[in-house]
């Protein structure tokens, strides 16, 4: 580099530094905390405006830290948790339900080769392997849904609740009687925080609930510890409320954690929901009434709460209109953490760390989506912004006036026929861009029998 290189590069460098809220600078590899909820829309939150549960915890993160309000995720759990992991929209690389391919780079990775500490607690679904998570770049693992398939336990009953079928690090873990697996899950969250407080760590924390089957939890009056499980699969929806304010409770146990560390100020939490609220319930944001969305295109099945926390680098009470999905979580991880993505990784994100930090960044204009959770060559496709949305049908929504999707739009405004314009480009794009390997992998894994319940989960 000459001189004259070398005095632009360091004023660059300065310039953006000072644009950093005061504090930031000074963080190098912050710990990161990544915990996604299960089942969880975001209608849920009261600090979205819904009404029907308590979640105390994770409304005072929102208050103290930055809430988004346009983030959306695939319609179903494993093609939010492809993507989400790879910053890759699922027509580049979903294969199957239940798996991730073992060619694929995580965040978890990328974030282990600039020296984190990894962690993954909770839900896997991503393969039976032992060493699986090790595989995609987990130091530690306490995963239900791992080496044991579907969701049935040796009774007959559901396996993730009360008295759980839990592998830690590929074995399956001897618990005592009356444990709860979203117990479990955080408890090892903790020991592994406070045994690597003094080095960065990475937690990625995709939790059990709330998905079904709707039963009690430690604090619903009727908590039974010598249950067997819900003896259905989607139990008895009146539990939910109770099951949101558990998590609420649980997302509590980790930020106190934190702080008990001493490391909560050098730590960023994200929260979000990996798809939609399931179909049997219905919540309130006021006198609206949201029925559950799952598995659906619409914003039921995939608009989720984002939250980030960061005491003394995130400015209390933000909220942002920006969009965001799920393949954008990889390059903020990455950019947070000073850790590289490869130029040879195609990767469809952008990091949204600029607006964690109260700047402009580069929002999106548009996100997209592809969606067919057997893995086969053809899915369902659709181009957004927080207006309108274009199928690859043609139909033509304006979001904002029809969020049930019910009155397609035939004459456009001047703003309506430039999205559309726009997102027609967008899907000209992704025409094809799924590969014809990973479409053959999922149209031949389509042809073996799955597990019903395991499909659905």
């Amino acid at each position: 580099m000459n001189k004259l290189n070398y005095i632009k590069a360091t004023l660059v460098a300065g310039c953006m530094f000072a644009l950093l809220p005061e504090g930031y600078a000074q963080i190098e590899n912050p710990n990161i905390v990544l915990i996604m909820a299960d089942d969880l829309g975001y209608e849920c939150i009261g600090a979205n405006g819904g009404t029907s549960y308590q979640t105390p915890v994770l409304d005072k993160l929102a208050a103290t830290g930055v809430r988004f309000e346009h983030c959306y995720s695939q319609p179903l759990c494993t093609p939010s948790r492809v993507q989400i992991m790879t910053g890759m929209y699922n027509v580049r690389n979903y294969t199957a339900f239940g798996v991730l391919d073992r060619g694929e780079t995580t965040f978890a990775h990328l974030l282990k080769q600039s020296g984190y500490a990894t962690c993954i607690a909770g839900k896997w679904q991503l393969g039976r392997q032992a060493d699986a998570p090790q595989h995609f770049g987990f130091d530690q693992a306490c995963l239900w849904q791992h080496t044991i398939p579907g969701a049935k336990g040796p009774h007959g009953t559901d396996s993730r609740f009360v008295n759980p079928q839990i592998d830690i690090n590929g074995q399956t873990a001897t618990l005592p009687e009356g444990s709860f697996g979203p117990d479990v899950c955080a408890d090892f969250i903790c020991d592994f925080m406070e045994a690597n407080k003094d080095k960065p760590f990475f937690v990625y924390y995709p939790m059990i609930l709330t998905h079904c089957p709707f039963a009690p939890v430690r604090d619903s009056a009727d908590w039974d510890p010598k249950s067997n499980g819900s003896p259905t699969y989607k139990g008895d929806a009146k539990y939910f409320g109770d099951m949101v304010t558990y998590m609420d409770k649980l997302v509590g146990r980790i930020t106190a954690k934190l702080d008990a560390l001493g490391v909560r100020d050098n730590t960023l939490i994200l929260f979000v929901g990996d798809n939609g609220t399931d179909k049997p319930v219905v919540s309130s944001m006021g006198n609206l009434k949201v029925a559950g969305g799952k598995g659906k295109m619409t914003d039921a099945g995939t608009r989720v709460p984002l939250i980030a926390s960061w005491p003394g680098t995130i400015s209390a009470g933000l909220v942002t209109p920006d969009l965001v999905d799920f393949s954008d979580f990889l390059p903020t991880l990455c950019e947070t953490a000073g850790a590289t993505v490869p130029s040879t990784l195609k990767i469809d994100g952008r990091s949204f760390l600029p607006q964690l930090l109260g700047k402009e960044g580069n929002p999106r204009e548009w996100i997209y989506s592809w969606y067919n959770t057997g893995g086969g060559p053809k899915g369902r496709e659709w181009v957004r912004n927080q207006r309108y949305k274009l199928y690859r049908t043609g139909k033509f929504y304006d979001i904002r006036n029809d969020v049930l999707e019910e009155r397609p739009l035939k004459q456009l405004s001047p703003e309506a026929q430039k999205a559309r314009t726009l997102f027609e480009g967008v899907l000209d794009t992704y025409k094809d861009a799924r590969p014809a390997s990973v479409a053959a992998q999922g149209k031949q894994k389509a042809k073996k029998p799955r597990q019903k319940q395991n499909n659905r989960d």
